[in-house]
């Protein structure tokens, strides 16, 4: 199956579906007990669309980000993303639609040690055989960190780290941006300033952007709060 990908316009057309989770069910054991986390979720984002998705610990936020991204199978249901069903994908193709159309930020950074910040937000791009020196470079600045970028990640703060991880998300120019509690291991000061930066950045540029947090007031920050409660999900 090929992927089919369109041209997008500096400002998005809100009204145009990017992403659609049906009857999405997933369920996990722990020694005996069966454990439902996904039960039927359906869900649907638009293009130029921020969301946040609230629930308590364990809930499944992270278990349906994953499953949105392609990165964990569900049990039963779809995912169609920019018209195309992930799971119908052979694994290749899902690895280059994922490399090259969406962006990951994890709230471990998963900054490659040996690596300077601007080798760091190149990597995605070296994956699929480019090295996009000049727009990691550029992605630096704009995240504030332009003098930083020949540091090692034992040379840079927390916010600093996920700054270059928030850059390294964006060096392929994804349509979608996932973020699993981006804020997780900073200080709330600097977690309020990384949330803001990031809707600065989509905004800027007309991307769709699901984050997954715990705190309710970082996800203020959105255009719609999502809630996961028994397994399902519900406006907040």
């Amino acid at each position: 199956m090929e992927t089919k990908h369109t041209e997008h316009s500096e400002e998005s057309d809100r009204s145009v579906e990017i992403l659609r989770g049906s009857g999405l069910y997933r369920t996990f054991r722990i020694g005996s007990q069966k454990i439902e986390v996904l039960k039927g979720i359906d869900f649907s984002m638009r293009e130029g669309e921020a969301i946040f998705l609230l629930g308590a610990s364990g809930a499944g936020k992270t278990t349906l980000l994953y499953t949105l991204a392609g990165l964990e199978r569900p049990e039963a249901g779809k995912v169609i993303f920019e018209d195309v069903s992930l799971f119908d994908l052979p694994k290749s193709r899902l690895e280059i639609l994922r490399n090259q159309r969406m962006g990951f930020i994890f709230q471990a950074y998963f900054l490659l040690p040996e690596l300077t910040a601007l080798e760091n937000v190149q990597l995605p791009a070296m994956i699929g055989g480019k090295k996009r020196t000049e727009e990691a470079q550029a992605l630096l600045e704009r995240v504030g960190l332009g003098n930083r970028m020949h540091h090692l990640p034992s040379e840079l703060s927390g916010g600093e780290q996920q700054r270059v991880a928030i850059a390294r998300s964006l060096v392929n120019n994804p349509r979608i941006l996932f973020a699993d509690e981006p804020t997780g291991n900073l200080d709330s000061q600097t977690g309020a300033s990384i949330v803001e930066l990031l809707m600065e950045l989509v905004r800027e540029d007309g991307r769709s952007l699901l984050v997954v947090t715990h705190d309710t007031h970082l996800a203020r920050h959105g255009d719609r709060t999502l809630r996961i409660v028994d397994g399902r999900i519900a406006e907040k």
